[in-house]
């Protein structure tokens, strides 16, 4: 019997330097998108996956991420004490139980591959997933969910993958195919940021895979590889042609690049939108605003 996906690790270290002067102060994860925070987006599709370990690598200067898991007492009294009880059920559903979430320290910015190895103690011998949070991926049936799922068949190594223009492939991790069966392809290599032109596939690898644990053993032998970095490709790589194999998964949905501020403000209009309590005035205003630059033209 397959074990179950029950841990998944989030690499947060980074600086989010696209981000400054705003990331002076405040880690990038907890930025909000309309009125959450994206780490709490991340959270929220890795519970409904059935995640029951959660894992931070971190660094210097995210204290306030360790802080918003935290129960908050004296908030909670207030919204208590004013009836204030809706809030205060949002407030609860941001709390996480005491040793269901770990941090490690990343010390040293060496890559994606790097920061999935620094929690390899707390892995052990399970799968696992890894969820990249500035990858928000609005769907019906969360993505990592649906591959959990698909995962439940195959077993492996399995990445998210979706369709991009050639002009953009050099920006992503491209998986060259095997055998394609629809949802799911199967991978006979995998080549981060490819040249121009040199692409095998348009099919790019999206921050959700689940992965065997010895996708670490293979880290822990990986020199620096594009870019100075550990690349988790390279160890995910290494897979192809075990009995374990690597697969892709096309997820249902649409995934906004949070990392980058037009995406970010791509999906808090598309956030937005979808909420109902806010869809009316941003809507009007949105078309107000398109109407008035189509005169001025």
């Amino acid at each position: 019997m397959r074990n179950k996906v029950t841990k998944a690790i989030f690499p947060v270290a980074g600086l989010g330097t696209r981000f400054l002067p705003a990331t002076k102060s405040v880690p990038k994860e907890i930025m909000t998108l309309v009125d959450r925070p994206l780490i709490q987006y991340a959270i929220d599709e890795a519970r409904a996956a059935g995640i029951k370990e959660f894992i931070f690598v971190t660094s210097r200067g995210k204290g306030a991420l360790e802080d918003y898991f935290d129960h908050s007492p004296q908030l909670e009294n207030e919204l208590r004490k004013k009836g204030k009880d809706d809030l205060l059920e949002i407030l609860k559903s941001t709390n996480m139980d005491s040793g269901a979430i770990a941090y490690m320290r990343q010390h040293k910015a060496l890559g994606l591959g790097h920061a999935v190895w620094c929690a390899r103690r707390l892995i052990g011998n399970e799968p696992f997933a890894v969820i990249l949070p500035d990858d928000v991926i609005a769907a019906e049936k969360p993505c990592l969910q649906q591959m959990v799922e698909a995962y439940e068949d195959v077993g492996g190594n399995m990445v998210a993958a979706m369709e991009v223009p050639p002009s953009k492939a050099s920006s992503y991790g491209i998986l060259d195919v095997k055998e394609d069966m629809g949802s799911m392809v199967s991978v006979k290599g995998m080549v981060e940021k490819p040249a121009p032109g040199t692409e095998p596939s348009n099919l790019a690898v999206i921050g959700r895979y689940i992965l065997s644990p010895h996708v670490l053993k293979n880290l822990n032998k990986i020199k620096s590889g594009a870019g100075g970095e550990i690349q988790l490709t390279d160890a995910i790589d290494q897979e192809i042609g075990t009995d374990r194999g690597v697969y892709g998964y096309r997820f249902r949905g649409q995934r906004f690049d949070c990392g980058s501020k037009s995406g970010f403000l791509q999906a808090t209009v598309a956030f937005g939108l979808s909420r109902e309590d806010l869809r009316d005035d941003l809507h009007g205003y949105l078309t107000d605003l398109m109407a008035t630059e189509k005169a001025a033209q």
